[in-house]
């Protein structure tokens, strides 16, 4: 089974390295963009022992997540 992990900033927090990116889509002629905003996918093979929610879970709001400022979802994926 396989976990595919989404994490990204939550609303409000500043994403300096989003804007920037709006900035160089802009300058090379990409228009229409209203904002971009970054984010963090993780693919997590999990060998089937245990709670696959409890262990992404886990994982998501120990290791991959800043649970302050960032917001994460998960698909399980067989």
């Amino acid at each position: 089974m396989k976990a595919k992990v989404y994490v990204t900033l939550k609303n409000g927090v500043l994403d300096p390295q989003g804007a920037t990116i709006q900035k160089s889509l802009k300058n090379i002629g990409v228009d229409g963009i209203k904002e971009v905003r970054m984010g963090k996918y993780f693919e997590l093979e999990l060998d089937g022992k245990g709670n696959a929610d409890e262990q992404i879970k886990k994982a998501c709001e120990s290791v991959l997540a800043n649970t302050v400022i960032e917001n994460f979802r998960y698909e399980l994926v067989a």
